[in-house]
C-alpha cells in the first residue's frame, strides 16, 4: 500500500455565515492521481487551497509528508510550500513580462537557487512537454494549450512532493485537455508523481487513481 501523502482529518472552513467545508476527512496516498469531482459551488476549490496552505481551515488536522503544516507560520510556511507544493491553475497566472523559461524558473528562485543546473532543468521540462523551440516566447506569444504545459512545467520546476491542479484543462479543448492527463499519468509512472486534481470533467476523473465526490461542502463518497 502506498504511503499517504496528505492527511486531513475534520477541515472546516466558514466565510461569514457560510458554511463552504462541513468537516472533511481525506487521505491521498503517494504516487497516485486523486480527483476530487463536484458541482460549481461544493467547496472543491477551497478545499485545494486549504490543502495547498495558500488558505487555513478554521478547524481540522491537515498533514504532509507527516508533518503538521497548522504549526508552520510566516517564511516557514511558505518555504514548505515552495519546497514541496506545486500547482497547476485553471488560468494558468502566468507572469506576461517573462518568457516561458523564466516563468518555469520563477519557484526556483524563490527558493534562492539561480545556476546552469536549474536552467537546465527548466528549459528540459519544457522540452519534455513538448516546448523545446517555445522557450523565449512570452505568454502573449503561445496558445492557451502551451500555456497551461508551461504553467504545469512550473509547477514541477522544485521537484514538488504533491501537485495541486484546480481546474487544470476548464479552459483547454478536449484534446489538449486529453494531453495534459496523458502528462499527469505519464510523471505518475515514471517519477510517481502524486497529484490532486480538482475537476468538473469526471470523464478525465476516471483516468486517475481515486475519486473524491464534493456536495455541500462534503465528501460524499
Amino acid at each position: 500500500m502506498n504511503e499517504l501523502m496528505i492527511e486531513a482529518h475534520g477541515i472546516t472552513k466558514e466565510y461569514g455565515d457560510l458554511k463552504v467545508l462541513k468537516g472533511i476527512d481525506l487521505q491521498i496516498p503517494s504516487g497516485q492521481i486523486t480527483s476530487i469531482v463536484g458541482a460549481s459551488g461544493a467547496g472543491k476549490t477551497t478545499l485545494l487551497q486549504i490543502l495547498g496552505t495558500l488558505d487555513q481551515a478554521d478547524q481540522g488536522e491537515l498533514r504532509i509528508r507527516n508533518q503538521a503544516v497548522s504549526g508552520l507560520k510566516g517564511k516557514a510556511l511558505a518555504a514548505f510550500r515552495n519546497q514541496h507544493i506545486g500547482f497547476i491553475f485553471q488560468f494558468h497566472r502566468l507572469l506576461p513580462e517573462f518568457s516561458a523559461l523564466e516563468n518555469v524558473l520563477m519557484p526556483a528562485w524563490v527558493a534562492g537557487l539561480d545556476d546552469k543546473k536549474t536552467k537546465d532543468r527548466a528549459a528540459g521540462l519544457l522540452r519534455d512537454l513538448g516546448l523545446g523551440s517555445r522557450l523565449s516566447h512570452r505568454p502573449a506569444e503561445l496558445s492557451g494549450g502551451e500555456q497551461q504545459r508551461v504553467a504545469a512545467a512550473r509547477a514541477l520546476m522544485n521537484s514538488p512532493a504533491v501537485v495541486l491542479a484546480d481546474e487544470p484543462t476548464g479552459n483547454l479543448d478536449s484534446g489538449n485537455a486529453e494531453s495534459l492527463f496523458d502528462l499527469f499519468v505519464e510523471l505518475r509512472n515514471r517519477e510517481g508523481q502524486t497529484f490532486v486534481v480538482v475537476t468538473h470533467n469526471e470523464r478525465l476523473a476516471k483516468r486517475g487513481d481515486q475519486m473524491a465526490f464534493m456536495a455541500d461542502g462534503l465528501l460524499v463518497r
